[in-house]
C-alpha cells in the first residue's frame, strides 16, 4: 500500500500540528481563493480534520476585481468541495479603492469576510495558505521599506483565530500537491502584474536564488522567525511599561529615559491607540515622532496615518485624532 505523494504528506503534516492545538470537535474555516496554496490547504485540512473528528468548512471570497471573478469563485468552491470541505460558501465583497492601494483594500475586505464567516460558524480557527515563499517576500518588502524588526519578522504563524499552517511549506510543494490531487488551480493574473510591489519582489527573489544559489527564501523565512521572537519580547516589555506613562500629555524626559529600542515601539503603540493603522505606520513616521524628543527646535505638529496628530509643547508631547480635511 503506497502512501500519499510527498508534497501531499508535507502539507498534511503542517496542518496536523496546528489542528492538534485546537479543542476536540472544533470547526475550522479555510480561506480558499482557488490558487495552488489554498487548494493544497483545503485538501490537507479536510483530510486531517476528518481524522480527528473536526468539521472543516471553506469560504471563497469573490472580490469582483475581474470580469470572470464570479466563475473563478464558483470553480474554487467546487474544487474545495471535491477535496472534502463542507460546507463551502462563496461571498461577494465590495473592495473600496481608497488611498491604501488595491491590494490592501482587497485584503481588508477578505479578512472581514473571513471574520464574519468564522463567527457565524463558531470556528475555532481560520486557516489561510500563506507559504514560506510569501514569508520571504514579506521580509524583502520590509527591507525595502527600511522597516524595523517587527516588519522584518514577517507574518506570524498564529494571530487570534488566524492560522498559517504553510508558513514553512514551499510554493512548489503546494503546486505539487494540487497536481497529485489531479486539480488544476487558478492562477491570479494579478500575480503577473508588475505594477504591484509584491509581484516585483517575487521576481527579484527568483533572481536572487539564481544568483546566490537556492536557499535564499528559506534563509529569509528563518530570519523572520528569529526576529519575531526578539520583537515579541520587546513589544511585551513596552506593553508592561505603557501604564507608567499615564495619560497624555506625556513627559519628554520620561520618554527619553526609555532605551531607543523600547521608545520607538512605545511611539508605535501610542499611535495605534490614537487611531493610526498599523499597516500604514512606517519607520519614517516613527523617526519623525521621535525627533520631537531628540531634536526639537519648536517645529509644529506632525501628522501620522489615520488623521493622528502628534505635537510637542514645552516639556510634554501629546497625540490626538485630528478631524480630516474636507
Amino acid at each position: 500500500m503506497t502512501g500519499p505523494a510527498p508534497a501531499v504528506a508535507a502539507t498534511r503534516v503542517a496542518v496536523r500540528s496546528e489542528l492538534a492545538l485546537l479543542p476536540e470537535g472544533s470547526t475550522v474555516l479555510v480561506g480558499c481563493s482557488g490558487g495552488p496554496d489554498s487548494l493544497a490547504l483545503a485538501g490537507a485540512v479536510a483530510f486531517e480534520a476528518g481524522r480527528v473528528g473536526m468539521k472543516a468548512a471553506g469560504l471563497v471570497v469573490d472580490h469582483g476585481l475581474q470580469a470572470d471573478s464570479r466563475q473563478v469563485a464558483q470553480q474554487a468552491a467546487a474544487h474545495a468541495r471535491t477535496l472534502g470541505l463542507d460546507p463551502v460558501e462563496v461571498v461577494r465583497v465590495e473592495v473600496e479603492r481608497g488611498g491604501t492601494g488595491l491590494e490592501d483594500a482587497a485584503r481588508v475586505a477578505r479578512y472581514e469576510a473571513l471574520d464574519r464567516a468564522a463567527e457565524r460558524l463558531g470556528a475555532a480557527a481560520v486557516l489561510v495558505g500563506h507559504t514560506r515563499d510569501d514569508q520571504a517576500e514579506q521580509v524583502l518588502l520590509g527591507l525595502a521599506r527600511g522597516s524595523g524588526s517587527r516588519s522584518l519578522s514577517g507574518m506570524p504563524r498564529r494571530r487570534g483565530l488566524l492560522v498559517r499552517p504553510f508558513i514553512g511549506v514551499t510554493r512548489l510543494e503546494t503546486e505539487a500537491a494540487c497536481a497529485a490531487y489531479g486539480i488544476e488551480p487558478w492562477h491570479d493574473p494579478h500575480n503577473e502584474d508588475t505594477s504591484f510591489t509584491r509581484v516585483r519582489a517575487r521576481a527579484l527573489l527568483r533572481r536572487l536564488e539564481d544568483e546566490l544559489g537556492p536557499g535564499v527564501m528559506g534563509a529569509l523565512a528563518r530570519s523572520a522567525e528569529m526576529l519575531r521572537e526578539d520583537a515579541d519580547l520587546l513589544d511585551e516589555e513596552v506593553r508592561d511599561l505603557r501604564p507608567l506613562l499615564g495619560e497624555q500629555p506625556w513627559s519628554v524626559h520620561q520618554l527619553l529615559e526609555l532605551p531607543r529600542a523600547l521608545r520607538t515601539r512605545m511611539w508605535r503603540l501610542l499611535a495605534l491607540e490614537a487611531g493610526s493603522g498599523g499597516g500604514q505606520l512606517s519607520s519614517a513616521h516613527i523617526e519623525s515622532a521621535d525627533a520631537l524628543l531628540t531634536s526639537w527646535h519648536g517645529q509644529g505638529p506632525l501628522n501620522l496615518p489615520g488623521h493622528v496628530r502628534v505635537a510637542r509643547s514645552g516639556d510634554h508631547v501629546s497625540m490626538v485624532a485630528a478631524r480630516p480635511v474636507e
